[in-house]
């Protein structure tokens, strides 16, 4: 599934970089690469494995072993597809428990022969249906981000598009956790908290400002450790040069985690986020 060039389709292309919300809707530009396009010019050798080995398979998290700079790896991600069809059987990426669990059984498998984890989040959030409730949506997140944080193999994380609530978080427990340059990161999406703090979704734009969503101002935060850059006018408009980046990324991540003992990791992980949103408050 080779990524597709934005002259093969007449878009709006909004301009790289920019206001959070430009970033927003560059994030979510009809023609930039998904997580499969940059698994098939980043990875080789990618062999996908299906079902979660409790109730099915979910399209909307492809999950395999693959190789990426000749080292040996487990791919976890999410998936929106591009056409009619193919979003609606990806769910427009939008995971069920299935997703997250058989992830987290990708994962283990990791663990077990001693393989790092690439998850590459791209989500507007978790399926938040009364079928994804009845099988437990919440506790299957949960669940993840606790053995996540204590998985006994180098885990790399990259938001390529959006980065959604608890639906990406559910795959981004990380040693290293990336953001291309117009991704975005977030509790919830910039249209839910405007109809929540507004009343009325047309104050999106501002409430994309508040929530400082972008890489940049969550590299400042550190909630994110690097941006991965983006060629001139978004992913989009060059994808071959994207999947460069994200590679050489992804590489030189996986090359420094490899040389840290694995119980250092564990701890340096667990403060990582330990950290995050951390504050100290002046008396005088």
């Amino acid at each position: 599934m080779a990524p597709k060039k934005a002259a093969t389709k007449k878009v709006t292309q909004p301009k790289k970089g920019g206001s959070p919300w430009e970033r927003v809707q560059l994030a979510r530009h009809p023609m930039r690469p998904m997580m499969l396009d940059y698994v098939a010019s980043c990875f080789d050798e990618f062999v996908e494995l299906h079902g979660d080995r409790h109730i099915g398979d979910d399209a909307a998290m492809p999950v395999g072993l693959a190789t990426i700079g000749g080292k040996r790896c487990v791919v976890v991600g999410h998936e929106k597809g591009r056409e009619t069809k193919e979003k609606l059987r990806r769910n427009f990426g939008s995971a069920n428990p299935e997703g997250y669990r058989k992830a987290l059984r990708l994962m283990r498998m990791a663990e077990k022969f001693s393989l790092p984890v690439v998850a590459i989040i791209d989500t507007p959030g978790a399926y938040p249906g009364i079928g994804a409730e009845e099988r437990n949506i919440a506790e299957a997140i949960a669940y993840n981000l606790k053995e996540m944080m204590l998985l006994r193999t180098p885990i790399v994380a990259v938001v390529i598009g959006e980065g959604g609530s608890g639906g990406a978080l559910g795959i981004g427990v990380a040693d290293r956790v990336m953001m291309m340059e117009n991704a975005y990161y977030s509790v919830i999406s910039p249209e839910g908290c405007a109809a929540i703090l507004w009343k009325d979704s047309k104050h999106a734009e501002e409430a994309a400002e508040a929530m400082k969503l972008d890489a940049e101002n969550l590299k400042k935060l550190q909630v994110v450790d690097e941006i991965v850059p983006e060629p001139n006018q978004g992913a989009h408009a060059d994808p071959g040069l994207a999947s460069e980046y994200l590679k050489a990324a992804i590489s030189k991540g996986l090359q420094e985690l490899a040389q840290v003992p694995i119980d250092e990791l564990i701890s340096l992980r667990y403060e990582k986020f330990r950290a995050i949103g951390r504050f100290n408050e002046d008396s005088g």
